[in-house]
């Protein structure tokens, strides 16, 4: 029995967002023709738009669909700083998702940004009020700030909110990468939007949904230069072919999600903590990393670090055992690396090195748990006595 207890990096796809994905790759037409089969094409195009838009409490038209969270992301962090111009300044939290790092990155080398890191506290969460100075420095040269709605490692929920409200003092746009929050957390672009957010990304793998299809919510009154060009669909932010099918088939993962959202979230979140005090009662010197309190992190994250052992090696040997989980790490041509988001949260390199994440999802069960408890030891003991990749033989 193989199970599955990686469900941050994808979750498999509800039965019902299969179904639909299928039935509409049966459907002729390019929505953008004004035929009938075209327009048909268009009429489900729009109904799905409609459904995600009720998703995160926007209007549809704000809804700008995307091939992934990742495009999402890169089309507001360059999107805004181009139309921003010449405010060369990017506030970003350390810790973000690599869509994030990568872009900023990007438009440091290319296009004169200067990024500045806003510090990450010891759970994870971004200090406001290095941020509140940040933009006190020169509130006028700040192209945008932009924030993960809860980090994808550590699960650790970000004060959104009051994010919005230090930028929107000065008139400056705040872009959220919602994409690991989506189907966990509620959202409400609306309220969001009053409270001074502009762009929101989401990305439907996450949620159930296919692989290949993301979004970004835009306000209305928000104007970004478009990444692509080339027939000006979806209010000419992103202009493409867009893919029915896999618009129709996010709209019913979309759509699931949002009714049994609460009862979801209390189950995840016991499953969450039947992991958490079972790995702490099998490696009493294990570390939970993230925001342990009530409503502190995403339901069905737990987040550890090891120490004396590479996360790497925990995941393999726990492959071996039949069991799916990840470090959240990056590893470049097969040499770890310690995780960025736990150095920038004072975590030592042997801490960062040794994190192991496990996430649950709609498919996760007791048994899953208990599997996972069961295989944790014997992988850990071996896991231990080959240390750290680095280590002296002998030493």
């Amino acid at each position: 029995m193989v199970v599955y207890l990686d469900h941050a990096a994808t979750t498999p796809m509800l039965p019902g967002a299969i179904s639909a994905c299928a039935d509409a790759m049966g459907v002729v037409g390019n929505p953008a023709s004004v035929h009938s089969q075209g327009q048909n094409a268009k009429r489900m195009l729009e109904e799905a738009r409609e459904r995600v838009a009720a998703s995160v409490g926007s209007d549809p038209i704000e809804v700008v669909f995307t091939g992934s969270g990742t495009e999402a992301i890169n089309l507001a962090l360059k999107g805004l700083f181009w139309a921003r111009a010449p405010r060369p300044r990017i506030l970003v939290a350390e810790g973000e998702h690599h869509a994030t790092l990568d872009s900023v990155e990007w438009l440091r080398q290319h296009d004169g940004a200067v990024v500045e890191w806003i510090p990450l506290d010891a759970l994870g969460r971004i200090d406001l009020n290095a941020l509140d100075a940040a933009i006190a420095r020169n509130p006028l040269d700040v192209a945008l700030v932009t924030v993960i709605a809860a980090n994808n490692e550590v699960g650790t929920i970000q004060p959104v909110a009051e994010i919005a409200a230090l930028a929107a003092a000065h008139g400056i746009p705040v872009h959220v990468d919602a994409v690991s929050a989506y189907g966990h957390l509620p959202l409400d672009f609306r309220a969001l939007g009053r409270a001074g957010v502009s762009a929101v990304s989401v990305s439907a793998h996450k949620i159930g949904g296919p692989v290949g299809i993301g979004a970004l919510i835009l306000g209305r009154k928000t104007t970004v230069v478009p990444l692509l060009h080339g027939g000006g669909q979806q209010r000419q932010v992103r202009s493409g072919t867009q893919d029915v099918a896999a618009a129709v088939s996010f709209a019913v993962a979309a759509s699931a999600f949002g009714a049994g959202l609460d009862g979801e979230n209390l189950r995840l979140a016991a499953l969450r903590d039947r992991v958490i005090a079972g790995v702490t009662r099998l490696v009493p010197s294990v570390i939970v990393n993230g925001d342990t309190s009530r409503g502190g992190r995403l339901p069905g994250n737990a987040h550890f670090s090891f120490p004396g052992c590479e996360g790497d090696s925990l995941l393999f040997l726990l492959d071996a055992a039949g069991i799916s989980v990840s470090t959240g790490s990056a590893c470049q041509a097969g040499v770890p690396e310690p995780s960025h988001v736990l150095r920038a949260m004072a975590r030592s390199e042997v801490e960062s090195r040794g994190a192991l994440r496990i996430t649950l999802g709609h498919t996760s069960t007791d048994a899953d748990v208990d599997a996972l408890l069961a295989a944790l030891p014997a992988a850990h003991a071996q896991a231990a006595r080959a240390g750290m990749a680095d280590r002296v033989p002998g030493s």
